[in-house]
C-alpha cells in the first residue's frame, strides 16, 4: 500500500487545522479527496487517543462549559426517517466542551444531542479529569443541573449564568443573535465566587472552533456528512489548539500554561505521533 511521506502529511495536517476543507486540501497538496479523508480519521482517532490520556488529574480551579451547535448531513428539519435509517447521526450536532478559563486548556469534550444523557456523559468525564475541587459555571440549561449533581456529589463550587435577550425583529432571526440586555448570576452547589460567574472564555472558544474548522461555518456546503468525520475534525482541531498553537495572551499553548506539557509542538509533532497510533493499531 502506497503511504504519504511526513512531508505530504504534514501539508495536509496544517491545512485541515487552519480551516481549510477536505476538497481545498486535496486541491493544494496534490493528493486524492478520498486519501485525505482517510488521513484526517486516523488522526481523529490518534488525537483522541493521546489527549483522553494525558488530560489527567489537572490542576483546574474555574472551569467554563457550554455547547457549540452544528449539525451532520442535513438539519435537523430537514430529516425524513429514510434519511435517518441511512445516516446514523444526521441532523442536528452539539459540540460540548469545558474551558479552564486560566490556563484556556479544553481538557475534555463531547459531541452528541443536546439532552440530558450526553450532559451527564460531559460532566461526568470532566469530573474524572479534575485533581481539586473547582468552580463551575454553565448556562441556564436544566440538564446540567442532574449532571453535575451526579458527577460531583457536591464537591463542587457551581454557577448558573443566565442571560436575558430581546426578542429579535423580523429578518434578524435566522442570521443575527438576540440582544443580551442582562446577566442574572444563580449560586447552585457550594460557595462559588460570583465575580468569577462567567462563560466568556467558553463562548470565545466556541467561536474558536467555528474560525478553525470548515464543518462549522455556518450558511455554506461545508458541513460534515458523516458524524465519525465531524468527531474527528474536531479532535485534531482540539489537539493543535491545546498542543501546538500559541494563544496570545498567555503567549505558550494552553496545554504549557496548564502544565499537561513542557513544550510547545509542531505540526511534524502531530505527524509523528499520529504514525506511532497507526503503527500500533
Amino acid at each position: 500500500m502506497n503511504r504519504l511521506d511526513s512531508i505530504k502529511r504534514c501539508q495536509i495536517i496544517s491545512s485541515l487545522v487552519e480551516g481549510n476543507s477536505l476538497r481545498s486540501t486535496s486541491r493544494m497538496t496534490g493528493v486524492a479527496i478520498n486519501t485525505v479523508v482517510k488521513l484526517a480519521v486516523d488522526a481523529g482517532a490518534a488525537c483522541s487517543e493521546y489527549q483522553d490520556r494525558v488530560m489527567r488529574n489537572l490542576n483546574c480551579k474555574r472551569v467554563q462549559i457550554d455547547e457549540c451547535w452544528s449539525f451532520c448531513y442535513a438539519k435537523a428539519k430537514n430529516i425524513t426517517p429514510e434519511i435517518a435509517a441511512k445516516h446514523p447521526g444526521a441532523g442536528d450536532t452539539w459540540t460540548w466542551a469545558a474551558i479552564d478559563a486560566d490556563s484556556k486548556l479544553i481538557p475534555c469534550w463531547i459531541i452528541g444531542p443536546r439532552d440530558g444523557v450526553t450532559a451527564r456523559m460531559f460532566v461526568a468525564d470532566l469530573a474524572d479529569r479534575l485533581a481539586d475541587r473547582i468552580q463551575l459555571t454553565s448556562d441556564s440549561l436544566p440538564a446540567y443541573l442532574k449532571a453535575v449533581e451526579h458527577a460531583f456529589r457536591g464537591e463542587v463550587d457551581y454557577a448558573m449564568l443566565h442571560k436575558v435577550y430581546t426578542n429579535p425583529v423580523e429578518g434578524q432571526k435566522r442570521y443575527s443573535p438576540a440582544d443580551c440586555i442582562g446577566c442574572e448570576k444563580k449560586a447552585i452547589v457550594g460557595y462559588p465566587d460570583l465575580e468569577h460567574v462567567s462563560t466568556s472564555y467558553i463562548e470565545r472558544a466556541n467561536l474558536t472552533l467555528r474560525m478553525g474548522m470548515r464543518r462549522f461555518t455556518r450558511l455554506t456546503n461545508g458541513f460534515s456528512k458523516k458524524i465519525e468525520n465531524h468527531a474527528a475534525s474536531v479532535a485534531l482541531f482540539l489537539m493543535y489548539y491545546n498542543f501546538a498553537r500559541v494563544h496570545k495572551t498567555l503567549r505558550c499553548s494552553p496545554a504549557m500554561a496548564a502544565g499537561v506539557d513542557t513544550r510547545l509542538w509542531e505540526i511534524t509533532d502531530i505527524v509523528e505521533m499520529i504514525d506511532a497510533y497507526e503503527n500500533s493499531n
